[in-house]
């Protein structure tokens, strides 16, 4: 099941970052490699099958490059606008993975995108990182769900 969500998640980002964004290339790494301490962190809860949440975790040169491409217009700091975006883009992708996962029976849904802190001591019967890379920034994906 790990596995199949890393998947399912690796290609629905790498479909949405080409389709929104143009962006081309998307490679994965080791979630070890991400390394950030200024990032937008936002959270899409799960529910249904699964429950639990995905961690969409943005460092700010990366959020500020989304906007910029998605708007048309610079941007040099986080706000609210830049915020929204982001989340924007974390929902479009969970949505798709849930869309993914339904052609396997599996029923879940998402609950809205939050801005959210990475401290949760809870465990998860599936805990992994997706770390992606592209022309414009990395991203790290930090899936944590329950079965059920």
């Amino acid at each position: 099941m790990k596995d199949i969500l890393y998947k399912a998640f690796f290609d629905a980002t790498q479909n949405a970052f080409k389709l929104m964004l143009n962006i081309l290339e998307v490679s994965d790494h080791p979630a070890g490699d991400f390394k950030c301490d200024d990032e937008v962190d936002i959270a899409i809860g799960v529910t249904g099958d699964l429950q639990g949440k995905v961690i969409y975790r943005y460092p700010v040169s990366t959020s500020l490059n989304i906007v910029n491409i998605m708007s048309g217009m610079q941007f040099d700091a986080v706000d609210a606008f830049v915020t929204s975006a982001v989340s924007e883009i974390a929902n479009i992708i969970s949505g798709n993975v849930l869309t993914a996962l339904s052609e396997n029976d599996m029923n879940c849904d998402i609950l809205p995108p939050e801005q959210c802190k990475l401290d949760d001591d809870k465990k998860y019967d599936i805990n992994t990182s997706c770390h992606i890379r592209t022309a414009i920034g990395e991203i790290c994906l930090e899936i944590r769900l329950n079965r059920a």
